[in-house]
């Protein structure tokens, strides 16, 4: 995988005919992390500790046949209102516009109960009859009964008719989930 480019807006994004799949979820979410640790190089996606870092929409390509986006991170407390409004427009636009967008990934840090801005942001997917994935994050803070538990209640907690697919636990940090995860994107 390389990396392709970066882009304020949807109209700035690469013109491809390949298929294509984004990476979404909140601010620190481990997007970058999932990256890097997906495509083994830890300098791909740049990754920072603060939140809010990315505002542009970050292109890589994938074997020369997919095109991935790193979306910004939305929810973000800290950033001014014209700020979050300016990332909220972005992701949208990318979601409601990419005509070859095909996977879409809703990370999920699992340390967490639901979170009302993701779950907000699931119900908006369902309003637009969106399909999408789960990749929960940051797996390896967690013991494996404590994961099976916080997993099954995110998922109960999403509106049944909403259009969620898979769902992956995975870790940057002890690579949980790379090859199922992999597998699915390049299925």
């Amino acid at each position: 995988m390389i990396f392709l480019k970066s882009s304020p807006n949807t109209i700035q994004c690469p013109k491809s005919n390949f298929e294509e799949i984004a990476f979404i979820g909140r601010s620190n979410v481990g997007k970058s992390s999932l990256i890097n640790m997906l495509f083994n190089n830890k300098n791909l996606a740049k990754i920072s500790k603060r939140p809010g870092k990315t505002k542009l929409i970050n292109h890589f390509i994938i074997n020369d046949t997919i095109l991935l986006a790193d979306l910004p991170g939305y929810g973000y407390a800290k950033l001014s209102k014209v700020e979050t409004k300016k990332i909220n427009e972005i992701i949208q636009d990318y979601i409601e516009n990419r005509k070859n967008l095909t996977k879409l990934f809703l990370l999920i840090d699992i340390r967490h109960e639901p979170i009302k801005t993701d779950l907000l942001f699931i119900d908006y997917l369902d309003n637009l009859k969106r399909s999408f994935h789960i990749i929960f994050t940051k797996s390896d803070k967690l013991k494996k009964d404590e994961l099976l538990k916080k997993s099954k209640n995110y998922i109960k907690n999403i509106n049944s008719s909403c259009l969620m697919g898979k769902f992956f636990i995975s870790s940057s940090y002890s690579k949980n989930g790379k090859e199922e995860i992999l597998n699915f994107i390049i299925s």
